[in-house]
């Protein structure tokens, strides 16, 4: 018999990588209830129960209702933020806050739900300091990473260093003349670093001169490692530039990315490295909801399959 449990899906309305798996999850007859919990509370609805069985109760979308007691697997992707637009500021910060720490904790505490990932555990893996702190731990390399608001400290770092780049630590969207963007990694040098670095944290790291990026996906067991050759800094900056070539990760790495997941209590995880020219594999990060669909229509990689593979699992 099979299980009528459903799968829930917590992203945005314009999720093309969540599409292919829900039609994946349709094809395969598990049920699926799609949210996204930025339409709180204007077409969502909560009712949960703490009770001595766990959290007990529904939520409602327009066209679903989900049984908070019986979900088999919850796949969080990039819900949009919680908006009250019709509120005060003052009253909107607090609607807001109830809302996160309401529904928020409500969907990350389902009793027996698979979490791909749990929400705490994305954010608590999305401190890029944590992250390369956990990398070291799990055995990778790392390049020599300065994180300062001290100009001096910065400028004495791109002193000792050959090359050294400029990362943000988080990247927000920022709206130029209406289009989305991003602060972009770059090249810096002493003579860049002013007082303005004191205003808040920034990240530098000594730049390793590289053959090649390799993006890794594991997905529970599964390990998908595709090389990115390029002539660009980010390869992120510029996809018509790319070619792409699955190949096999050395068996260290492979090791050290079940270590870094089981440090965050992740079972997906989205790694970027480069290759320096010696060969050597340096960790960059891990994006605990990375993208990774585009590299299966390039390459022909399952790993819609395998996600599925997952969520479909029931023990």
């Amino acid at each position: 018999m099979s299980d009528p449990r459903p799968v829930l899906v917590v992203t945005s309305l314009h999720d093309p990588t969540a599409d292919v798996v829900i039609r994946e999850l349709h094809d395969r007859g598990i049920p699926v209830v799609r949210l996204d919990s930025g339409d709180f509370p204007q077409s969502l609805s909560v009712e949960a129960e703490i009770t001595s069985q766990g959290v007990r109760g529904r939520v409602t979308t327009p066209s679903r209702t989900a049984d908070l007691a019986n979900i088999r697997a919850l796949y969080y992707r990039r819900p949009t933020g919680f908006a009250f637009p019709h509120l005060s500021e003052q009253d909107a910060r607090f609607a807001i806050t109830q809302a996160r720490y309401g529904l928020g904790g409500v969907l990350a505490s389902l009793p027996g739900c698979l979490y791909v990932n749990h929400p705490h555990r994305i954010g608590d893996a999305e401190f890029k300091p944590s992250g390369l702190a956990a990398a070291v731990e799990a055995g990778f390399l790392v390049p020599p990473t300065l994180i300062t608001s001290s100009p001096d400290a910065a400028r004495a770092f791109v002193k000792g260093h050959d090359s050294v780049i400029y990362k943000p630590l988080h990247n927000p969207v920022y709206r130029i003349d209406g289009v989305s963007s991003v602060v972009k990694i770059a090249e810096v040098t002493a003579e860049d670093i002013d007082e303005s670095v004191s205003g808040t944290a920034h990240l530098f790291q000594k730049r390793v001169f590289k053959a090649a990026d390799v993006r890794v996906t594991v997905i529970d067991s599964q390990v998908f490692c595709v090389r990115i050759d390029s002539d660009v800094l980010d390869w992120r900056t510029d996809y018509n530039r790319l070619t792409y070539t699955p190949v096999e990760p050395p068996p260290w790495i492979e090791q050290a990315l079940h270590r870094y997941l089981d440090h965050f209590g992740l079972v997906f995880g989205a790694f970027d490295f480069c290759v320096g020219e010696d060969g050597q594999w340096w960790f960059l990060e891990c994006n605990p909801s990375g993208q990774w669909y585009w590299l299966e229509s390039e390459t022909g990689l399952p790993m819609c399959a395998a996600l599925a593979d997952l969520l479909e699992r029931t023990s």
